[in-house]
């Protein structure tokens, strides 16, 4: 992973991150046959467009606002496979697929908030890993509900 030398250096770093997943929940959205799939997957293009945004502020105007709330994990995006994208997929694939990159988002920035000594940016970093940690509860949710309630 690679080494940070300012706090600025990882705000860009995280600002580059969110748009990576905006384009990301866009290009699913826009490949999806599926409405539902699509809705879903706009919704979280604009929730990560959200975060680009608040870390956008932050590095301009150099202030924080924090949330002490924690996220349960259900876990279930431990124990499925991996699966790739694909137009015409099923809503359960596009949930693992959802769960996952949540998942991944969340551990960067668990890794970020690991690699500055800045307080301010380490509550800010914990508290991005958060909102992370609650989308991929969503996502579990939605698959315990509507995948495993079915089988």
């Amino acid at each position: 992973m690679k080494k940070f030398n300012s706090v600025e250096d990882i705000l860009e770093f995280a600002i580059r991150a969110e748009q990576e997943a905006v384009d990301f929940y866009s290009d699913l959205a826009a490949r999806s046959k599926n409405d539902q799939i699509k809705k879903v997957f706009l919704e979280f293009a604009g929730e990560e467009m959200k975060h680009k945004s608040r870390l956008l502020g932050i590095r301009e105007e150099k202030t924080l606002k924090l949330s002490g709330e924690t996220v349960r994990d259900m876990k279930i995006a431990d124990y499925l496979v991996d699966v790739a994208p694909k137009p015409d997929m099923p809503y359960a694939d596009a949930l693992i697929l959802a769960m996952k990159k949540e998942k991944k988002a969340f551990r960067l920035y668990s890794f970020l908030s690991d690699e500055t000594t800045d307080l301010v940016m380490k509550s800010l970093f914990l508290n991005l890993a958060m909102e992370e940690s609650r989308h991929k509860l969503r996502f579990e949710i939605e698959y315990d509900e509507f995948v495993l309630k079915e089988n």
